[in-house]
C-alpha cells in the first residue's frame, strides 16, 4: 500500500529525559532533513551532528539518522532525529515538522501498521512490539521477544505452505484428473492434512498460558470478614491500596492491584468478606466476591487461625476452582488447633516471605512448562486457529473432493488472519511449480 502523507512522531517516552527521538517516515522523509538540517543526506544509516533549526532559529543540535527504504523499519524512506529530551526542545521540533507541507502527525501504532502493510513485519511481531512495550514483569519480555522473534508466525506459515502444497494436489485431482496423476494423491492430502491438524491442536490445548502470561494471572483473595484479606493484599502490594478496619463488611467492592511474583504478572483481588448477610450492599459484594472466585486462576482462601470455628458462616461449597491456596492468619495468637496450610501473622510479618513464595511457585505452575514454548498469546490467535483445526476436521471427513478443497481454503483464509498473509497468487505459484501443467 502507497502512502502519501509523511508522517512523524516522538518515539521515546513523554517527559523530561536525557535524549528524546522523533521519527519522520514517508516519501517526503528525505527533504524533511534537508529542510531541517540546510545540509544534503548523510550516509544512509549512519549517525551525523548536525543542527536543527526551522525559519532560521536554532531548534537544537541533534544527531541525525538516514535510511533509505524499503531497508528501514517502516520500509519506506524514514529519518531519526536524537535530540536533547527536554520538553521545549521536543515541542519546538515538532511544531517545525508540523509546519512543513505534506507532513502530519502519526496516529497510534501507524509506523508498525506501515511496516507490516510494506512488508516488514507480520501481525504477530507486531503485536509482539506492543507487548514489549506494554510489558511489566521478566515473563511478559521473555514471551514478548519470543514472539517478535518469529515464534507464532514461524509455525503459522509452515502451516500454511503445507496447507497450500495440499490444496494444490487437491485441486490438480480435481481439474485435471485426466493427466498422469498418483493413483493415491487425494489419501495422501488427507493424511498431511491430518498432520497439519494435530500441530494445530495441539497447540491450541496449551491450557492458554501465554494470554495469562500477557494478561496476568488472576488471584482471588477470599475468606470471612476481619480474617485480613484487605491487611494482605496490603501487604503483598507494599502500599495502601485497601480500606483496613475491625468493622466486618468494610470491603463491599472488589479492589484489583497489579503485582510481580517472581517475574510473573499476577492480579490480587480483595474481596468482600463472606458470610450470611441481609443488607442489600453488603450481599451484592459477597456475591461478586464469589463470581471472582470462580473465574480466578488461583484461589487464595485467608482463614483467621485464632478462631474456634473459622468456616462457620462460610457458605457451603462456596470455592469450586481448583486451584485453592489455604492460608491462616493470626499467627501470633492461640490457636485451638493446628491448622492445616500456611500459616502467616500480618501483625507481625511471619510468614509472609513463605506466602510469597508459594504464590510465586503457583503461577510459575500455571504459566510456564518445562520444554515447552508458548506461542499463542492473544484471543485473537487463538480464535483463528480454532476456526482452521474445525475448516480441516471438517476437511478430513469430507468425501467430494470439490469440499475438501474448499474447506482446505477456508482454513489458509484463517491462519492468514493470525499473520496478515491472506494471498490466493501463492497457491497458483503452487500449482503451476508442481504439476507443469499445460505441456
Amino acid at each position: 500500500m502507497k502512502h502519501q502523507d509523511t508522517i512523524f512522531a516522538l518515539a521515546s517516552g513523554l517527559g523530561r529525559a536525557g535524549v528524546a527521538v522523533i521519527r519522520v517516515s514517508g516519501k517526503q522523509a528525505a527533504d524533511v532533513l534537508k529542510s531541517l538540517t540546510y545540509k544534503g543526506l548523510p550516509k544512509p544509516r549512519r549517525a551525523v551532528l548536525r543542527d536543527l533549526a526551522a525559519g532560521g532559529a536554532l531548534i537544537d543540535r541533534a544527531l541525525c539518522l538516514w535510511f533509505v527504504g524499503p531497508a528501514s523499519y517502516t520500509g519506506e524512506d524514514l529519518v531519526e532525529l536524537h535530540v536533547h529530551g527536554g520538553r521545549a526542545v521536543v515541542e519546538a521540533l515538532l511544531a517545525a515538522l508540523r509546519a512543513l507541507p505534506g507532513c502530519r502527525l502519526a496516529e497510534p501504532g501507524e509506523f508498525t501498521r506501515r511496516a507490516v502493510e510494506n512488508g516488514k513485519l507480520d501481525l504477530t511481531r507486531a503485536e509482539a512490539i506492543a507487548d514489549l512495550v506494554d510489558a511489566e514483569t521478566e515473563a511478559q519480555r521473555r514471551q514478548a521477544l519470543r514472539q517478535f522473534g518469529g515464534a507464532l508466525g514461524s509455525l503459522i506459515e509452515e502451516w500454511r505452505q503445507s496447507l497450500l502444497q495440499t490444496l494444490a494436489w487437491a485441486e490438480a485431482a480435481i481439474d485435471f484428473s485426466e493427466e498422469e496423476l498418483p493413483a493415491d494423491m487425494l489419501e495422501r492430502t488427507r493424511a498431511e492434512t491430518v498432520r497439519t491438524l494435530r500441530a494445530i491442536t495441539g497447540q491450541l490445548a496449551d491450557g492458554r498460558r501465554g494470554e495469562l502470561v500477557r494478561d496476568g494471572l488472576f488471584v482471588a483473595v477470599l475468606g470471612p470478614p476481619n480474617a485480613g484479606k484487605s491487611s494482605l493484599v496490603n501487604a503483598l502490594a507494599g502500599r495502601d491500596v485497601a480500606i483496613v478496619s475491625e468493622t466486618a463488611g468494610t470491603t463491599r467492592d472488589v479492589i484489583e492491584v497489579r503485582l510481580d511474583f517472581g517475574g510473573y504478572p499476577v492480579t490480587l483481588a480483595d474481596t468482600a468478606g463472606l458470610r450470611q448477610v441481609f443488607e442489600a450492599v453488603e450481599a451484592e459484594g459477597v456475591r461478586r466476591a464469589l463470581g471472582r472466585a470462580e473465574a480466578a486462576d488461583l484461589v487464595l482462601l485467608l482463614l483467621d487461625g485464632s478462631a474456634l470455628d473459622p468456616r462457620r458462616d462460610l457458605p457451603e461449597n462456596m470455592v469450586k476452582n481448583e486451584q485453592c491456596l489455604v492460608v491462616w492468619n493470626k499467627a501470633d495468637l492461640p490457636w485451638p488447633e493446628r491448622r492445616s496450610g500456611l500459616a502467616i501473622s500480618l501483625k507481625t510479618g511471619q510468614g509472609l516471605d513463605a506466602l510469597v513464595a508459594a504464590l510465586t511457585a503457583q503461577a510459575r505452575d500455571c504459566l510456564e512448562r518445562p520444554g515447552e514454548a508458548v506461542v499463542i498469546t492473544r484471543a485473537r490467535h487463538r480464535a483463528a486457529l480454532e476456526e482452521a483445526a474445525a475448516t480441516l476436521e471438517r476437511a478430513v471427513e469430507a468425501r467430494e473432493p470439490e469440499l475438501f478443497a474448499e474447506d482446505l481454503r477456508l482454513a489458509l483464509r484463517a491462519l492468514g488472519r493470525v499473520t496478515g498473509q491472506v494471498d490466493v497468487e501463492d497457491l497458483l505459484d503452487v500449482i503451476f511449480r508442481d504439476f507443469c501443467i499445460g505441456k
